[in-house]
């Protein structure tokens, strides 16, 4: 491994774990009660340097750590490097090809894991359909999309052990899905781009936690911003916090920036794309790169050419330059940074405190989608709110008798 990378990948770890005291914290507490103690672990995450301070503190409780990434443009080689060093087992480099991306996942499953940690469920899809060969005892999910998938595979009663949906606890979906990737979706915009938002049309496609941050952050840069939805109900609430609301078809005409959030596939299709204006520019923030559909894209356009920014290609359809950024990849990790080390700093908790709650509790578990414990939420967001210097009040003897009380009157 390249000693210089792996000096720069500390650098960046150090960086990020300056803003992640919570983890850190508790990565500190693993050192001294070593509740993973020969237990193997696989992950499939982003190789960021967030993600490297997870992985210092499953390994910190007593953890063998193998690592694959969730996304092959957002991994950070440095970091990779600097993991290396830290004896945690890596396959990741970025930029691979499908191929090697999935042979990556592989490698990592070949320890043998207890317990898997997913994001976006190509994993936990894997141990499915390749190797059943791999007995695990458990895992969690960080993401909407893998969630989607998990729980379609409980339905169908083919998942074949518990996991749980960190995704789902209220502090990630307020902190990460809306603040972090509200933030870090448009800073990856402004960096592949250079594009002023203020008085743009900005389009966001669904309007789930995710959405309404990307909204939100773009109403705040002075963008107009129009929300397409498929569900009335958030369409409606969308609608009552002053944004425009349209079908995509109609969003098409009137855009000049395009954000996917949807978890689905196929969200800009061919016919949205015949009826984009020039310079219109698509990037999407879903898991996967499916909602904007790519493939039609490269077969309407007359000339492509490619990286006229960094993370930018420029696609000529009928005369119109469409810019597709990060190859239609998650936009805030390939172009940007993802989100900020402060945001993974309470996601990042969660999922290392519900890896150690999985280890003393699986065998109670059956197969199926567990929420994370309550206590494991408010842990965190407590201590988050402590390493802020900030306290809150607490119920008194009376509220808390008048709280579980049906007798008490008006």
């Amino acid at each position: 491994m390249d000693a210089v990378l792996a000096e720069a990948g500390e650098r960046r770890i150090g960086w990020a774990s300056r803003a992640m005291p919570v983890l850190t914290a508790i990565g500190a507490g693993f050192g001294g009660d070593r509740p993973l103690d020969g237990l193997k672990v696989a992950a499939c995450l982003h190789v960021t340097a967030e993600t490297a301070v997870l992985m210092g503190a499953l390994k910190a409780g007593g953890a063998d750590i193998a690592l694959a990434a969730s996304n092959p443009l957002s991994t950070q080689d440095d970091v990779a490097a600097a993991l290396a060093d830290y004896g945690i087992a890596v396959h990741a480099r970025a930029g691979v090809d499908r191929d090697t991306y999935y042979r990556h996942i592989h490698r990592a499953l070949d320890i043998g894991p207890d317990i898997v940690l997913d994001d976006g469920c190509d994993l936990v899809n894997i141990l499915h359909t390749e190797r059943p060969d791999v007995v695990v005892k458990g895992g969690c999910e960080e993401t909407t999309t893998g969630i989607i998938r998990l729980r379609q595979m409980a339905a169908e009663g083919a998942l074949r052990f518990p996991m749980v949906a960190v995704n789902d606890t209220r502090t990630k979906r307020m902190f990460d899905n809306r603040y972090g990737t509200g933030q870090s979706t448009l800073d990856g915009i402004m960096r592949a781009t250079n594009t002023l938002l203020a008085g743009r049309t900005v389009v966001v496609a669904g309007f789930g936690y995710c959405g309404r941050g990307v909204a939100e952050r773009a109403k705040g840069l002075g963008a107009r911003v129009v929300v397409t939805e498929i569900d009335p109900v958030k369409a409606l609430d969308a609608s009552l916090q002053g944004y425009g609301v349209a079908t995509m078809a109609e969003a098409a005409e009137i855009g000049d920036v395009f954000v996917t959030v949807t978890g689905n596939r196929d969200v800009i299709r061919a016919e949205h794309l015949a009826l984009m204006k020039d310079g219109a520019i698509l990037a999407n923030a879903g898991h996967f790169d499916v909602e904007i559909d790519v493939r039609a894209l490269e077969s309407m356009a007359e000339e492509v050419h490619y990286q006229v920014r960094p993370n930018t290609d420029e696609f000529v359809v009928n005369g119109r330059r469409l810019l597709l950024l990060a190859e239609g990849r998650l936009v805030n990790l390939a172009a940007a940074e993802g989100h900020p080390a402060a945001v993974m700093d309470m996601s990042f908790s969660a999922q290392a405190l519900t890896v150690a709650w999985l280890a003393a509790e699986h065998a109670s578990l059956k197969p199926g989608v567990y929420d994370v414990p309550d206590g494991i939420d408010a842990r965190v967001a407590g201590l988050k709110l402590a390493a802020a210097g900030i306290t809150i009040d607490g119920l008194t003897a009376d509220q808390e008798a008048y709280l579980h009380s049906w007798r008490s009157g008006s």
